[in-house]
């Protein structure tokens, strides 16, 4: 029922977002005659707006972009180009939608979500994080971003039907209603072999004929025609009573199939599988949008986290340099040896190296969160000279707000858009394979005909005495045809029996395979669902666990570095002991950073598996699709 609600409110986001003018549209422009000239035009589709949105100018100040996280957030739903790709999956829907109204074949939509890149601050992020008991300090030397494979965008296929087309099924009707009409001017000569049928042994005359008909199909599966034709014929053959003549002719031809093709549940499927993939448009741009916010909440933290460990590093070097200052003045009284001074200068350098690599993988990290938050990356040159100043800071709450286990997957169930859209292609695949199986019956076709003919001409005396109902012009054959006063009539059955039928078969089989491959599929997508709910929340746990031990840790190494540093001013501690306890409570201070960062990136990993993240952060999908965050 929730699943069935929240297809209803992301459908609701298609029709919201073909009111907004800031989404992408398709405009079918009939001209001055709409209903002559309109099927005729070619349409028009909105262009790309690739200016960064106002917001983006009014966070910049003195050269630096004062972003908090909802700043980023909104940035990202106004200006991240895979919200903007996605954008355009609506009307891209829409004219799936009229193609199948009209008897076509469907077209297909794309499945693909896609994630913001990992970012220098992920898994194979360079931050020190040694363990605390580590006897020497260590020092980060830091790959480049493309290495680290922190620049890609990670893409999600979302299709449960696998990249296997349906099979087409039985024929569809055109529904459209089509005109033909024709004229043509015929002038021959034929020599004649038997004279006596024309009475000349030349043959020759003028042939003037127009011809119209209507033809339309219906979700019955019936096929209606109606034609009008018409023919002027002039010859010198003396043997005709009507010279020269018109004939004329009305028919109206209808197909019905009994088996094959036979029913609005078969002719109409196309329609209801484009509109479910209205329906799954709205859903993969909501599970586009969960991806983009995640993605920002996640590279925003380890910005934060990244710009802590550049104050640790710069902290440790200030610290590193004074300790050389007070190795120098102790060596040059003559109380240390000049080997601690050695030491000293080996820490500084040490320190030195990792404040470089830290505030490289900054302002990587920096590098990439412009690029999904601006439409034109660094191209604009002051976004590019801008550095990014996060303000909100990395906070753990006092207790833990998730719930029980439970709760959190029934939660997912029903909040997961991409559950949800899972189920809505399986529909599409049922109702695709009605037309496979349909399609296995044997063709048998109702066929009925209504016709009405007409003759008038001037008669030829020559020839004989003509009828006097059919001397007259076009005038005469017209009322003859209105009047009925020449009809035909006919019904018949059409039957096509295939005797060993393999190709409808074999499509019924695959359609039914791959029917049961996407049911499997969408088991696959709910168990994955399960476990990343199951793994953000044991993140959560052991992030927060992690936390707190790094507090303690820091706080005790810092104990012990005031310790050694009064043991150092009274000569019963060396320089190395001092650069060793300093080095601990860096990588202490590193590592609390880490791990807040670690359970900031965790809560919002939950969030992302429930489903809940959008609402957590107060977005509106219809206000989204719009570009408003």
């Amino acid at each position: 029922m929730r699943t069935r609600q929240l297809v209803a409110v992301c459908l609701s986001v298609t029709l919201a977002a073909a009111q907004q003018s800031q989404a992408p549209v398709v405009s079918y422009n009939p001209g001055t005659i709409g209903w002559l000239t309109g099927p005729y035009r070619q349409p028009s589709v909105s262009l790309p707006d690739f200016t960064n949105a106002p917001r983006l100018r009014g966070l910049i100040r003195a050269g630096n972009i004062y972003l908090s996280l909802s700043d980023a957030i909104a940035l990202a739903i106004e200006n991240n180009l895979d919200i903007e790709l996605d954008r355009y999956a609506f009307p891209l829907a829409s004219s799936e939608l009229k193609r199948t109204k009209g008897g076509g074949l469907l077209r297909g939509i794309n499945y693909t979500v896609a994630q913001p890149p990992a970012g220098t601050g992920g898994p194979s992020s360079p931050l020190i994080t040694n363990t605390a008991t580590a006897s020497t300090p260590g020092v980060s030397i830091a790959s480049n971003a493309l290495e680290l494979a922190a620049l890609g965008e990670p893409q999600s296929n979302l299709s449960v039907l696998g990249s296997l087309p349906l099979s087409a099924g039985p024929a569809i009707p055109t529904y459209d209603p089509t005109v033909n009409a024709q004229y043509n001017w015929l002038h021959e000569s034929v020599p004649q072999a038997n004279s006596f049928l024309t009475g000349t042994p030349l043959l020759f005359g003028t042939i003037q004929s127009g011809d119209a008909s209507l033809t339309q199909g219906f979700g019955t599966g019936t096929q209606a025609s109606l034609s009008f034709n018409n023919a002027s014929q002039t010859y010198n053959a003396i043997r005709n009573l009507y010279n020269p003549y018109i004939t004329s002719n009305l028919a109206l031809t209808i197909t019905q199939p009994l088996l094959r093709g036979f029913g609005p549940a078969v002719n109409r499927r196309f329609i209801r599988i484009a509109k479910n993939e209205g329906k799954i448009t709205s859903l993969l741009f909501r599970q586009q949008l969960i991806e983009t916010v995640y993605g920002v909440v996640r590279l925003y933290t380890d910005l934060v986290s990244l710009d802590e460990d550049v104050r640790v590093k710069r902290d440790t070097l200030r610290f590193a340099n004074k300790l050389l200052e007070d190795t120098q003045s102790e060596v040059t009284e003559g109380t240390l040896a000049p080997v601690e001074l050695t030491r000293a200068r080996a820490e500084v350098s040490a320190a030195e190296q990792d404040m470089i690599n830290s505030q490289g993988v900054r302002d990587e990290q920096e590098a990439i969160l412009k690029n999904v938050l601006t439409k034109r990356g660094n191209e604009d040159p002051e976004v590019r000279a801008a550095h990014i100043i996060p303000t909100d800071p990395l906070s753990v709450p006092e207790t833990e707000s998730a719930g029980p286990i439970d709760q959190l997957l029934e939660q997912a169930y029903r909040e997961r858009p991409d559950l949800a859209q899972a189920g809505v292609q399986i529909t599409n695949s049922e109702l695709s394979l009605k037309g496979s199986m349909n399609n296995l019956r044997p063709e048998v076709d109702l066929v009925g005909i209504a016709e009405n003919n007409a003759l008038a001409g001037d008669p030829f005396p020559q020839a004989g005495t003509p009828d006097p109902s059919f001397i007259g012009g076009y005038g005469a054959a017209l009322d003859q045809l209105a009047t009925r006063k020449n009809p035909t009539y006919g019904i018949g059955l059409n039957v096509t029996l295939p005797l060993r039928n393999r190709v409808a078969q074999a499509d019924a089989a695959r359609d039914a395979v791959q029917l049961r491959q996407s049911q499997v599929r969408e088991r696959q997508l709910r168990n994955q669902v399960q476990l990343e709910v199951e793994d953000a929340l044991i993140a959560m746990r052991r992030s927060r666990a992690s936390y707190q031990a790094a507090l303690r840790t820091r706080e005790l190494q810092q104990q012990s570095l005031e310790i050694e540093q009064l043991k150092f001013t009274e000569g019963a501690s060396t320089s190395f002991f001092v650069i060793q306890y300093e080095s601990y409570l860096a990588q202490a201070r590193s590592a609390v950073v880490v791990a807040a960062g670690a359970y900031v990136k965790a809560r919002a990993a939950l969030e992302r598996a429930t489903g809940t993240i959008l609402d957590r952060y107060g977005i509106d999908p219809a206000d989204a699709m719009a570009g408003r965050p």
